[in-house]
């Protein structure tokens, strides 16, 4: 058996909302490690959203979520997975317990994410239901364990000061990479570990930065190409070998998961955003966050409610 790690982010663009980077962990037999799993589970899943009928929708964010059709896939694909883990989160405080504890702290200071504990997470139960007896039989079937959904959660604030302190943005995407990395080696190195990160920008050679990351381990480079780049590390006879590969959260159904669990709860968050000053000014536009809009978004705020107060630091994200 292996366990097959994907990890993806939402939000590395933005100038509002969070950064949220997550990994999904999956324990399968090694004849399907390079199988396409999206036929592997024809029956649950699904990666276009046209002709689904009743299926989950697994593919990159971008194609999963549009302004048009809101959160509707992301919020029923997690959800069903995270019943699979026995998972059935109510509320947004709750989701965040489950994926990423170690936020819920920081963000309890914002004023726009006070009302996360009472907010409830919708759904239709009957379909989850379905869905997620569908997802499980399916996996069930092919020898397939979902064994772990988690997310790293960099709230405003948190990622100033760390961009503050490293002075580069892809170094703090990197750094809270690693840590996921590193939670799946301390949890599953004992199988054979495949991690495939989606490649952002254009680096090819990650050798000293991984060594830099993970000093106590020995590291072999397996390929580095354009389009891939893995890596072999080994420490006290474990091992775990790490991919980062150009589109992989087209190509691999661990990574457009990853991608969709990073978007479901970057969106709900910035939701929250949205509500909160918009409860000030009923006709204030609602923001996805990126540069332009958000910097609209923030010359609204000065225009229609200027006798409101906020910490800037916790809502825009220096460069």
């Amino acid at each position: 058996m292996v366990v097959l790690v994907g990890i993806d982010e939402a939000g590395f663009g933005p100038i509002l909302g969070p950064l949220v980077i997550s990994s999904s962990t999956f324990l399968l037999p090694h004849h399907l490690l390079t199988a396409d799993l999206w036929r592997v589970l024809t029956r649950s899943v699904g990666d276009r959203r046209r002709h689904l009928a009743g299926r989950l929708l697994i593919a990159d964010s971008k194609k999963a979520f549009n302004r048009s059709s809101g959160i509707k896939h992301l919020r029923r694909t997690v959800q069903a997975f995270l019943r699979c883990l026995g998972k059935q989160p109510k509320t947004l405080t709750e989701l965040l317990t489950v994926l990423c504890p170690d936020c819920l702290e920081r963000i309890a200071d914002y004023p726009w994410y006070k009302e996360a504990g009472g907010r409830e997470l919708s759904a239709d139960e009957a379909d989850m239901e379905i869905a997620s007896s569908v997802l499980a039989e399916d996996l069930a079937s092919n020898g397939i364990e979902l064994l772990e959904l988690g997310s790293c959660c960099l709230d405003v604030a948190h990622y100033n000061k760390l961009v503050g302190t490293v002075r580069n943005k892809a170094s703090v995407l990197f750094t809270a990479t690693a840590q996921l990395i590193k939670a799946a080696y301390d949890n599953f190195s004992g199988d054979d570990l495949q991690i495939i990160i989606d490649r952002q920008g254009g680096r090819v050679r990650y050798q000293r930065i991984l060594q830099r990351m993970f000093s106590d381990m020995e590291l072999k480079i397996v390929q580095e190409s354009p389009t891939n780049s893995s890596y072999e590390l080994r420490a006290n006879g474990r091992q775990m070998r790490l991919h980062f590969t150009v589109g992989a959260d087209e190509r691999f159904l661990p990574v457009s998961l990853a991608s969709m669990v990073s978007k479901y709860v970057r969106e709900l968050l910035v939701d929250n955003i949205n509500r909160y000053f918009s409860s000030f000014h009923s006709e204030l536009r609602p923001t996805a966050g990126y540069w332009k809009d958000g910097l609209r978004f923030i010359e609204d705020l000065r225009t229609h409610i200027p006798h409101v107060e906020y910490d800037s630091n916790q809502l825009i994200r220096c460069r």
